[in-house]
């Protein structure tokens, strides 16, 4: 099974990104399955049924989510009736929605999950105990897991890496819109990475404008952070191959694609 992770898709830039490049992308990769961390679509925080809706028709086959699932209240009113919107698995069981859903394409059939990390971030569930609970449960159906982790720290995505390999085929870190150059495929067989990175807005920080966040770091004040409309986009993403039989990865690769380096193929 190949699949591509899209990065935190960040605002209009984010998605205009996702329609501009994933066409190519499932050509290019011949993908089977599309999965995004939609959780800053909505102008930086947050996502609404039209863009979910929009996703997936653009290809998108399942949205992850993550510290910023509730910021569009309008969410409440939808999230548990859609079927390929995930939010953290280790949020409160009061909290509505899901934090897993299993997809089939060809033949196979793809577990997704969606974590949250504790460290420097709230105090949510044990998101080891969680992953352990989750993928036992999913390999009643299929050995392929595919696992976001939402966090802050490095050193906690990289500890959640080692302790899903050989349980989870691939685990993913998310939210720091940053990517990492650690990609890999551990020992027992789980493809890695520690953060996918962000589709968005290029010339900025992290996705908001540079002078609202240069501005709060040079005075200490606070000031509105915004995400700009117009601009030079990134697309941050993750194309892996699982082996349907064992559900180990057969390869990774780290897709960057922005003003200054063009997508090829």
């Amino acid at each position: 099974m190949k699949i591509l992770f899209i990065g935190d898709i960040v605002g209009d830039i984010g998605l205009e990104a996702v329609q501009h490049y994933l066409p190519r992308l499932k050509r290019k990769y011949q993908v089977d399955v599309v999965i995004a961390n939609g959780e800053n679509a909505a102008k930086g925080k947050g996502i609404t049924k039209r863009i979910y809706q929009d996703l997936l028709m653009m290809g998108v086959d399942v949205i992850t989510m993550g510290n910023h699932t509730w910021d569009q209240k309008e969410i409440f009113d939808f999230i548990d009736d859609v079927d390929y919107l995930i939010r953290p698995a280790n949020f409160s069981e009061e909290a509505p929605g899901k934090g897993m859903v299993s997809i089939t394409k060809n033949g196979e059939t793809l577990t997704i999950i969606n974590l949250h990390g504790r460290t420097f971030l709230p105090p949510h569930q044990d998101p080891f105990a969680m992953a352990e609970e989750l993928i036992t449960e999913a390999k009643k159906t299929s050995p392929l897991v595919f696992v976001d982790f939402h966090a802050e720290a490095t050193s906690e995505k990289v500890a959640l890496g080692w302790h899903l390999d050989g349980k989870a085929s691939v685990v993913v870190g998310t939210h720091t819109h940053v990517q990492t150059a650690d990609e890999r495929i551990l020992p027992k067989g789980t493809a890695y990475i520690t953060d996918v990175g962000m589709t968005g807005p290029y010339d900025e920080i992290l996705g908001t404008k540079k002078e609202s966040v240069l501005y709060r770091f040079k005075t200490n004040m606070p000031v509105r952070f915004e995400v700009p409309q117009e601009g030079r986009e990134v697309f941050s993403g993750l194309f892996v191959e699982l082996d349907t039989t064992t559900g180990k990865a057969k390869s990774i690769e780290r897709i960057y694609i922005n003003g200054d380096k063009p997508f090829k193929g």
